[in-house]
């Protein structure tokens, strides 16, 4: 990302700062890589992170991957959002790898985002994947961009969740994924 690297030195020179300072001489590059690594997700797709990691299976139990880390970058300020997300689904004749959902959490996480647009993605994703009986996600996050400018309000933390098929339709499918989920969410 070239480019990054001289907008980075403008940054750094409207902000006051003198990019040729010791401090700061290679940080035009060491910004351009780390942006390049946030965004990640843009050069990857749904299956160059899934790959061959779809099974056939004969079970139809649900099955949940919690605790998985996020790192995004709020859409509106450029700012960190970190979080775990939590995913399930019921299967339908097929599984997925389990680490395949880190994968896949990452590859919509390594964008210019809004969780509400995360937890979306990722459930669609393992629906279309798989067919499941049901998905179900549940993300929760803290944004530096409530938490270090604005309101100010460090301790604060959002939840989004998307469910799909059972999860959706079945108040006790949907009040099991959350029992089981409930002890790693933020407020334990």
């Amino acid at each position: 990302m070239p480019g990054l690297s001289g907008l980075t030195r403008d940054w750094l020179s409207a902000i006051g700062e003198d990019p040729e300072r010791e401090g700061l001489e290679r940080t035009p590059h060491r910004v351009a890589k780390a942006w390049s690594y946030l965004t990640s997700g843009y050069e990857q797709t749904l299956q160059s992170v899934v790959g061959e990691g779809v099974f056939a299976s004969e079970g139809s139990e649900m099955v949940i991957v919690k605790d998985i880390e996020f790192y995004s970058m709020c859409e509106h300020h450029m700012l960190p959002f970190y979080g775990r997300a939590h995913v399930a689904y019921i299967p339908e004749g097929r599984i997925l790898g389990l680490s395949k959902f880190a994968r896949i959490v990452d590859l919509y996480s390594r964008r210019l985002q809004v969780q509400e647009r995360i937890t979306t993605q990722i459930a669609d994703a393992v629906q279309d994947l798989l067919a499941p009986q049901g998905v179900a996600v549940l993300m929760e996050g803290v944004h530096l961009c409530m938490a270090m400018r604005g309101v100010q309000k460090q301790n604060s933390s959002t939840t989004t969740s998307a469910m799909r098929g059972l999860f959706r339709s079945d108040a006790r499918t949907r009040a099991e994924f959350m029992s089981a989920v409930q002890g790693t969410l933020r407020g334990r």
